[in-house]
């Protein structure tokens, strides 16, 4: 059974998504690999169509002229996996390994897990929302920035109560810091 982790950079006041971006960090080349190593094992990704429209991007990245070997290491990895795009809207993918399913259905998304020899991962706080509310994520993965941005769309949603133990954690040389947290 695959665990269900929810991940990704957000400014130092939660925000996940913010107009003008969640300060530096990610970008760095330590921090990336990093990221690549850690999500390795991953096995399908469950995106909605903005996340997707994002990550898909990876599909052709490996073939870039300068890309550094970190960025074609984590191409590689994402082209290996399954995505599952959630959109009403999305009329086709341009990825291999891609299906679309027209809405989140918590039950199909359970069977997702029970079923895969590999961790799935939920990306992007809108579609991860369902997936929280649903008690369906396992670990959250922050990467927290050095900014507070103010506003935007918060990584964890309104309304829902969490705790969470705290597994593990990283500092790195450009003050982002990595907090992995488990559901109890």
């Amino acid at each position: 059974m695959g665990k269900l982790v929810y991940g990704m950079v957000v400014s130092l006041d939660g925000v996940a998504v913010a107009e003008g971006g969640l300060g530096a960090g990610a970008e760095d080349e330590e921090v990336h690999t990093y990221v690549g190593d850690l999500f390795r094992g991953v096995g399908t990704y469950l995106y909605g169509r903005r996340m997707y429209e994002t990550m898909v991007f990876w599909e052709t990245a490996h073939a870039l002229p300068d890309a550094p070997p970190h960025v074609v290491r984590y191409a590689r990895d994402w082209q290996a996996a399954e995505k599952v795009v959630f959109s009403s809207t999305l009329e086709r993918v341009s990825s291999a390994r891609t299906r679309i399913e027209r809405r989140f259905e918590e039950d199909a998304v359970r069977r997702l897990k029970e079923e895969s020899p590999h961790d799935l991962t939920v990306d992007g706080p809108t579609l991860a929302a369902h997936a929280v509310r649903a008690g369906l994520v396992d670990e959250y993965h922050l990467f927290v920035t050095t900014s507070a941005v103010g506003g935007g769309t918060r990584f964890f949603p309104d309304g829902v109560r969490l705790d969470l133990d705290l597994v593990e954690h990283r500092a790195f040389g450009n003050g982002l810091v990595h907090l992995r947290y488990r559901a109890r």
